[in-house]
């Protein structure tokens, strides 16, 4: 099954053209994302947590400390909840105010947390979480200890309900106002990784390792 099916929490009625249900388009988006929200209700108290996440086959984590009262929260509460990212991809200047926009591409999931406690699958997603963060890294540093597998919850969500919403290209104006004289078009926006800044507590003898260049 190539796509994830269409319910009624995933559905894009809104500019209905831009969702996308195919789950390539949506595994790349999680992929290149470095951030998501993570939302649940308690006490009919609405909670959104942005956190770092990694996704692997059909399944995202997320980790954190085993003292982490919303980590507690999703582990042992079992509720539906609702994961989103956004990657921001330009500014869309139109004629009109009224017109301005955003590429983007985003994600919807809904799944339930579970516990993952198989250390295999732990030791996957704490790299697949390092190499997202940095590719090669994990090669490269001192693994954890047993203190700290300890002190760390990893949650699993598989993806059974996700949808995509795209926007690209040029803005949208009212048929009137292309023969406006005021510039439109798109001002293109990218996450850049920037020259590294060595720890000033580096030793000196320590060259900046190849995949940081």
């Amino acid at each position: 099954m190539s796509s994830f099916p269409i319910t009624e929490k995933t559905e894009i009625t809104r500019l209905a053209k831009r969702g996308s249900y195919d789950k390539e388009t949506v595994y790349s988006i999680l992929d290149e994302a470095l951030v998501c929200t993570v939302a649940y209700c308690k006490d009919n108290q609405p909670f959104q947590i942005p956190t770092g996440f990694c996704r692997i086959g059909n399944k995202i984590y997320i980790h954190g400390s085993v003292g982490s009262f919303y980590m507690r929260e999703l582990r042992d509460k079992k509720q539906v909840v609702c994961l989103s990212t956004t990657l921001l991809d330009g500014m869309v200047l139109a004629r009109s105010a009224f017109h301005h926009s955003v590429n983007y591409r985003s994600v919807v999931i809904f799944g339930e947390p579970e516990l993952v406690s198989d250390t295999t699958e732990l030791y996957q997603a704490l790299e697949a979480f390092t190499e997202k963060m940095c590719p090669g890294r994990w090669a490269d540093v001192r693994k954890p200890t047993e203190g700290e597998w300890k002190a760390t919850m990893v949650l699993s969500m598989e993806i059974k309900e996700a949808s995509a919403k795209i926007r690209v290209g040029p803005p949208k104006d009212d048929e009137e106002d292309y023969d406006l004289d005021i510039w439109a078009g798109v001002q293109p926006i990218k996450l850049e990784r920037k020259a590294v800044i060595p720890d000033p507590a580096l030793k000196s003898d320590l060259t900046i390792p190849s995949y940081l260049l």
